[in-house]
């Protein structure tokens, strides 16, 4: 939930008895407590502003919006103006004002201490003085920060929102730094109004900047368009209307039009607002309204349907959070001063565990956080910790108080020494360091809606319950005493009590409700009514056509003789009711509207509410007497006024024994008897009719006197009797019912654990397959290859091999992890090492073939070792095993060179061609004979041999003939040709498709069996 720190409305808490009401009065109306010398202890002070006062707040820059202001300003407008700006205490004294003067007829006079304000003037602050507001008299104070830290427009505005409350106007002009933030907050909060100047139009626009950031403003306007709007909003009807009762609802609002406005919140943000006060949520629509100058709530309701950027508007308007850090300094004071016995009794070791529900933008949370670790100072040797939960519903301040970012302005709440200790100086802002904020955890939560955090130290409230719902605030108590462990702390806010929960909480200190939970089990019927929805907080009108079984009766709608039975109530049986000894109605029979009728407002069923005029001194008396008494008590002749007129009826109230699940519970039976004309006409007049009025009103003496004897004298003996009573009581159900709460909420925590470690097991388990898959697949890759692999990383450490690397470089399990340059390896090379270097400082892979001392040989290549993301995280180094590549080589270099010598022996001219027909080697009698050099010939082709002589088309048909077909040989070719060097030669030739081991090659044979001049 938002928290909305003050208290507009009235002092939460159950109404009080009617015996003894105690009338607060109300704040709107101008009248105020203050100690006075009655036995109450108070007395009523009238607050003597009746008219609005406007703050013209401003720095350097806000002269000319000023005189903009101020030459627009009529001198009748009703209004008090009060101008705070940043003046140096050496500023001559009256010169502001002097310079005012010039701009306006109005009078402009500068403060002196004890001033009252009047309207239709200005008022002016004196240099180097800080300004407050009480009870229409402005008080004059020497500043208590430094010249660069002071914060006169904060400082004013708040005692200004805290004394004329609606009636304060709030104006941010031009200037630097962050000056009037707060205050403006609390004017919203107290349902003022918000003005700021467009920062486009400012000569300084820093202030208006950080006014306008703050959201709560609600007019932003040129200097010279201020005074316009500043009239035309004063002379609305809605900011000047008094404060309602919480239940009353404006004239102008038709029905259901609330609640279409809460469905339109909810169905945008999802959250429920029906659970604030009345007053509350009708002041804040009211100020939208008035802002788009909106008359009806119809219109509204159509504007919010039509815009939803106004629905989310609204939404933050009723989350408005006026926070600080450390508010109330006293408060925390106390609060460490309890804190410290709570920490004493911890193991050492322990962390603390804290809830800030409604942190707003997380002001109070880092406080509550900067006042355990002041308190963990004193204990240092228990080694403490704690976990700070800070919740809310609003996103944007979640983010925000994640962030931890404030402005220069909070060192007016913050001391020197904890913005040292817990913040960092970034620009003109601080943050809240990261130790601090690691502790703390902040996240979305609806109190009303979502679980609550258990097993708390300290749990802090304040000033979020004032805007909740009587009815609410009654079912979070327990919650929040089932949420702390027995012995922790809650928090709540100046105005917040915990009036009807007394067993659950020891006060520790009155003033600024601070309290102990007591060891004892929670109020269960408000526990399991969570989460708490909106029905369960308004009552439904009863049909009195319409039976409300209790859960203790079981329905049994298709039983035939249920079906009788409920025929023969309805035809014959007299209207009643069946109610608790409190009067609430839990089953209702017959047509009873004769009698009983809805309450207004948002009451429960309870026949003391709903009885009829005539019928609620007959009622109560009878109620009262068969409670005591425990039997049957009739009453004759009551009379009820009807639309017939006025009707005798038989009053009938049986206190049940029988049968047990109904026992202690009333039925309360209406019987119409027989009335005379005259009894119905209610004619006065005679004897008869005089006596039965004085009758009457003897019965109704007595009965109070009775019942007020009995007060007196149960008052003098119900609490020893009450405490016996709930002692024994509590002494017989306290184990039972802590056991099942401990054991529910046990039960629940171990489900809830336990699904997630079932989850995280799931998905460590998929994790680890998917990991072994891809290892066996990986040690099967390189176990099939058998390729020595070895991977390193950046700094050439070992970090993985195959065992085919132990052929190389001796290495063994136990060297993972070691430098590669460590180990000696059996290579007949000497760059193994740079090579890798190379790899890895340029990127490029490095290729060779390389011998060991064994003789063995290996293609080595070194590669970037390239992670998924594209990132070098070290080298990979592979040896293949060339051994018997390098055996084959040279077994074909001997074969090749064997063949050569062959064909250079023979004295047969011969030539050996590959399958290009290039010449791979010529006989010594072939290049005598064509005169060609052999060397010269190697690798020409056949065509270009002797100059082209050999280029005979028949020529080359037969010799690819040879290579395409499996024809094997030709002979007797005959070619004639000029040989250079030779000349004219016919020659007889034959060819030969060469084999080995029995398979044909690609290679020819060409020799000359003849050669003619």
């Amino acid at each position: 939930m938002k928290k909305n720190p003050a208290a507009p409305d009235s002092v939460p808490g159950p109404a009080q008895p009617a015996a003894n009401p105690l009338l607060l009065p109300d704040p709107a109306a101008g009248i105020e407590i203050q100690p006075g010398p009655n036995r109450l202890g108070f007395s009523m002070v009238r607050n003597p502003i009746n008219f609005s006062v406007v703050c013209l707040g401003g720095s350097a820059g806000s002269l000319s919006a000023l005189e903009a202001i101020l030459r627009t300003l009529p001198e009748g407008s009703g209004l008090a103006y009060v101008v705070v700006t940043h003046q140096m205490p050496g500023s001559a004294d009256g010169e502001l004002r002097q310079v005012l003067q010039h701009f306006t007829n109005v009078p402009v006079v500068e403060v002196t201490d004890g001033m009252k304000v009047r309207p239709n003037q200005v008022y002016v602050i004196p240099p180097g003085k800080d300004m407050s507001l009480l009870h229409g008299v402005l008080h004059l104070f020497e500043p208590t920060q430094a010249p660069g830290r002071r914060l006169p427009i904060d400082y004013f505005l708040q005692s200004l929102a805290k004394d004329v409350r609606e009636r304060a106007i709030c104006i941010i002009l031009s200037g630097l730094g962050s000056d009037g933030t707060i205050g403006l907050k609390m004017v919203m909060e107290n349902f003022g109004m918000v003005m700021v100047q467009d920062p486009d139009t400012a000569e300084y626009d820093a202030m208006p900047r950080a006014a306008i950031t703050t959201e709560f403003v609600d007019y932003i306007l040129p200097a010279a368009q201020m005074v316009p709007r500043l009239l035309e909003y004063i002379h609305q009807p809605g900011p000047r209307r008094p404060l309602r009762a919480p239940s009353a609802a404006p004239a102008s609002m038709p029905p259901h039009a609330l609640q279409k406005i809460f469905i339109l919140i909810r169905n945008q943000t999802g959250h429920d607002f029906s659970y604030y006060k009345r007053n509350t949520v009708f002041r804040r629509i009211e100020r939208r309204m008035n802002s788009h100058q909106i008359k009806e709530f119809t219109h509204y309701v159509r504007y919010l349907q039509e815009n939803p950027a106004e629905v989310d508007h609204l939404f933050k308007e009723l989350l408005i959070g006026v926070t600080k850090f450390f508010r109330d300094p006293e408060a925390y004071a106390a609060l460490k001063r309890h804190l410290l016995p709570l920490l004493r009794r911890q193991e050492p070791g322990t962390t603390i565990r804290v809830w800030a529900p409604g942190c707003s933008t997380g002001e109070e949370a880092y406080s509550l956080a900067m006042t355990l670790l002041e308190c963990f100072d004193a204990e240092p040797d228990r080694n403490l910790s704690f976990q700070l939960f800070a919740t809310d519903i609003n996103p944007e301040s979640i983010d925000e108080a994640r962030a931890g970012f404030y402005s220069a302005n909070i060192t007016a709440d913050v001391s020197p020494e904890r913005l040292r200790r817990f913040f960092i100086k970034i620009d003109s802002s601080y943050q809240i360091r990261k130790d601090v904020r690691d502790s703390m955890v902040f996240a979305l939560h609806n109190i009303s809606r979502d679980a609550p955090f258990t097993r708390l130290d300290l749990l802090c409230c304040r000033n979020l319950l004032i805007y909740l719902s009587a009815e609410l605030q009654k079912s979070l108590i327990p919650v929040f005493h089932y949420a702390l462990n027995p012995g922790g702390i809650l928090f709540l806010g100046p105005s917040e009590n915990l009036t009807g929960f007394q067993e659950l909480y020891t006060p520790l200190d009155v003033k600024w409700k601070i309290s102990r939970a007591n060891e004892t089990a929670s109020q269960l019927v408000r526990l399991t009514n969570f989460p708490f929805s909106a029905s369960r907080q308004q009552a439904v009108a009863p049909n009195t056509s319409s039976s409300m079984v209790p859960s203790a009766v079981p329905r049994r709608d298709n039983s035939f003789a249920t079906l009788i039975q409920r025929l023969l109530l309805a035809s014959y049986a007299p209207p009643a009711v069946v109610i608790n000894p409190k009067g609430e109605i839990l089953f209702v029979n017959g047509r009873t509207g004769k009698y009983l009728e809805p309450a207004p407002g948002l009451s429960g069923l309870n026949i003391f509410d709903m009885a009829r005029e005539e019928l609620h001194f007959e009622i109560s008396d009878a109620v009262h007497r068969a409670t005591q008494q425990r039997q049957t008590i009739v009453n004759e002749s009551v009379k009820v006024k009807t639309e017939a007129g006025y009707q005798l009826l038989r009053l009938t109230v049986k206190f049940l024994t029988e049968p047990e699940p109904l026992a202690g519970l009333l039925l309360v039976v209406f019987e119409d008897t027989a009335t005379s004309r005259r009894v119905r006409r209610n004619k006065p007049g005679t004897d008869n009719g005089q006596d039965s009025q004085i009758t009457t009103l003897e019965k109704e003496l007595q009965y109070t006197r009775h019942r007020l004897q009995t007060t007196i004298e149960e008052m003098e003996s119900s609490l020893e009797e009450l405490k016996s009573t709930n002692e024994e009581l509590q002494s017989a159900n306290e184990e039972l019912q802590s056991t099942n709460e401990e054991a529910m909420t046990n039960k629940e925590e171990m489900q809830s654990l336990n699904e997630e470690l079932m989850t995280l097991n799931m998905q460590y388990l998929h994790k680890t397959e998917e990991l072994s898959q891809a290892a066996n697949d990986m040690k099967n890759l390189l176990d099939a290859t058998e390729i020595a692999t070895i991977f390193i990383d950046n700094e050439m450490i070992v970090k993985r091999f195959t065992p085919p690397v132990g052929r190389i470089i001796p290495l063994l399990p136990t060297d993972v992890g070691r430098p590669i340059t460590h180990f000696a390896n059996n290579l007949r090379y000497e760059r193994l090492i740079p090579d890798v270097e190379q790899v890895l400082d340029r990127l490029v892979s490095v290729e060779t073939n390389i011998q060991t001392t064994a003789g063995d040989w290996y293609a080595m290549r070194i590669l970037p070792y390239r992670t998924l993301d594209n990132y070098i995280s070290g080298a990979v180094l592979t040896f293949t095993d060339i051994t018997g590549l390098k055996q084959l080589e040279d077994q074909m270099e001997i074969s090749r060179r064997f063949a050569e010598s062959i064909v250079e022996t023979v004295r047969e001219p011969l030539v050996v061609l590959d399958g290009q027909l290039r010449v791979l080697t010529v006989s010594p009698s072939f290049a005598s004979a064509f005169g060609v050099e052999s060397a010269a010939a190697k690798g020409q082709p056949l065509v270009a041999l002797s100059k082209g002589a050999w280029n005979q088309p028949q020529l080359h048909a037969h010799l690819r003939e040879l290579l395409d077909t499996e024809t094997a040989s030709f002979d007797d070719f005959k070619l004639d040709a000029d040989f250079p060097g030779v000349g004219h030669r016919s020659v007889t030739l034959y060819g030969r498709r060469i084999m080995s081991e029995g398979h044909l090659t690609s290679h020819l044979l060409v020799g000359v069996q003849a050669i003619d001049n």
